[in-house]
């Protein structure tokens, strides 16, 4: 995920706020009103529209977000059980035409398509075509002897132990999927059985774009459909989800928004990959917050799958162990809480796109940011905005806590001196040891140059790694003055940093 400077000032028809103000004013607004929704109600129905007060905050947020994060164009669904409480475009979809996003504006998906994948499979599931114990060796009979102990549910749940194709250096122009080359889904299958198996299946969680590329090709060998025909025919249609589809750079798609990232400091156009890795399972869809509505919709019933099937997609898989999964995902879904209240959601970044789901089913609400901005953190603004609907998801705010790990501390402050100094080498740690700048040094050393060298660290959050060979987590806010932003970092365990961005989580995650 890609996160930003975290405290702005929020305007609306009067003074600057900040998001705690709007916040607080949202849950005093709320409490006044006197409205109430109880908890768990899940057959209850819909909730009422959203007030004047409640859709002015939701649009302060998003803009001064925009603005912060430089994002060109956003749309906003908010919904309850099939009512669209809000959908909504702000900026530009397409900056070289200044055409606006609409509700109707199309966007990529990312991996928030994955979700579709693991619907599909649960469907074929149910008509017993597939069952989740199955060896992926059934439908890879020339995969490796190391892929038998591998079963659907695994690649569901991202427990397979298989490496991830998408890395760097496998996609770079030497790698085995250089993205601008075009393969078979023949030859993909065989590229992807040629590497390396991690670990044992079922012992860890470890997030693979692998896993559901091959229940695409799964799906194919089962239905003898591409598996974007088999969404389209039992997903997309029947709900009546009229423009989602496929990516296809060479069709024409009104209302297609145009994506964008930062590379070297600067805003550019999305960068051109072949179109095999538009047609993969792991998240190459086309939608808007109109089609996503409808989706949302069909979740709350049994009108695609059983509600068994919902349910195993939305319970964090067990290990091998019999723990759950550190990350909460089940299959296709992150399923964990806000502020004790349940909370389903994913996210995608692909193609200078990305976004992000939010369902809170006890409480009959669903967001959806969608951006073309491969740089945003749609996951959090989704969660806050959420909490402008509903002050009840308003989370714990984060303040500072001890720090037991100076060495983490010391590595961030001399990365810090580095990447806002005059050296140019600020991509090395004084080891040598790479350090990933997100989006990149030139916009971070522009976003915190009034604020180091001179500013105050204080560590907010720290995050242990499920495993030792990974990295830790650490939030630490950066203040300045009346000027303030979030660093989030991963470090390794002898405390140097590995990639740092600014971060918009003024809250509890």
């Amino acid at each position: 995920m890609k996160y930003t400077l975290a405290i702005r000032k929020l305007w609306f028809n009067g003074p600057p706020m900040n998001i705690a103000t709007i916040l607080l004013l949202s849950v005093v607004t709320f409490a006044q009103a006197g409205v109430c929704f109880a908890q768990g109600a899940t057959a209850s129905p819909p909730r009422p529209p959203l007030s004047p007060e409640r859709l002015k905050f939701i649009d302060s947020f998003i803009e001064t977000e925009m603005t912060g994060e430089e994002i060109p164009g956003l749309a906003v669904g908010i919904y309850s059980r099939g009512q669209i409480l809000l959908a909504k475009g702000y900026g530009q979809a397409n900056l070289e035409l200044g055409v606006p996003v609409k509700p109707e504006t199309i966007f990529q998906s990312g991996s928030l398509g994955k979700q579709f994948a693991a619907a599909a499979i649960m469907i074929l599931v149910e008509e017993g075509k597939v069952s989740l114990d199955d060896s992926i060796t059934k439908y890879f009979p020339n995969a490796p002897a190391d892929w038998k102990p591998i079963l659907v549910e695994n690649l569901l749940s991202h427990t397979s132990g298989l490496a991830e194709y998408g890395s760097r250096d496998r996609t770079g122009p030497k790698g085995p999927f250089y993205l601008r080359l075009d393969f078979t889904e023949d030859e993909l299958a065989t590229k992807i059985e040629a590497l390396p198996v991690e670990g044992p299946p079922g012992v860890r969680w470890d997030y693979r774009n692998t896993n559901y590329v091959l229940l695409g090709i799964i799906i194919h060998k089962v239905t003898d459909k591409p598996f974007y025909e088999f969404f389209s025919e039992r997903i997309f249609q029947p709900l009546g989800m009229t423009s989602t589809r496929i990516i296809s750079e060479r069709d024409i798609i009104p209302n297609r928004a145009a994506g964008y990232r930062v590379d070297d400091g600067e805003l550019k156009n999305q960068g051109w990959v072949s179109p095999t890795f538009n047609a993969t399972a792991d998240g190459a869809l086309y939608f808007n917050v109109l089609d996503l509505a409808k989706w949302d919709n069909s979740l709350y019933g049994t009108q695609l799958l059983k509600q068994s099937s919902l349910d195993r997609m939305w319970t964090p898989y067990l290990l091998s162990d019999g723990k759950p999964n550190a990350a909460g995902y089940g299959f296709g879904w992150h399923a964990g809480k806000q502020n004790d209240h349940k909370r389903l959601e994913h996210t995608g970044g692909w193609q200078g796109f990305s976004t992000a789901i939010a369902r809170y089913p006890d409480d009959n609400l669903t967001v959806v940011i969608l951006t073309n901005s491969r740089d945003a953190d749609p996951g959090y603004m989704a969660e806050i905005t959420a909490a402008l609907a509903e002050p009840l998801l308003l989370p714990r705010k984060l303040t500072p806590i001890l720090d037991t790990q100076p060495s983490v501390l010391m590595s961030l402050v001399k990365t810090l001196d580095r990447l806002t100094g005059r050296d140019d080498s600020t991509s090395q740690t004084p080891d040598g040891t790479g350090v990933r700048f997100i989006p990149d040094s030139k916009w971070l050393r522009r976003r915190l140059a009034n604020l180091w060298p001179g500013g105050t660290l204080a560590l907010l959050k720290r995050i242990p790694p499920a495993d030792p060979t990974d990295a830790s987590t650490s939030m630490f806010r950066l203040s300045k003055g009346s000027a303030t932003a979030m660093l989030y970092i991963e470090s390794r365990s002898d405390g140097t940093i590995s990639s740092l961005r600014t971060a918009d989580r003024e809250y509890d995650w």
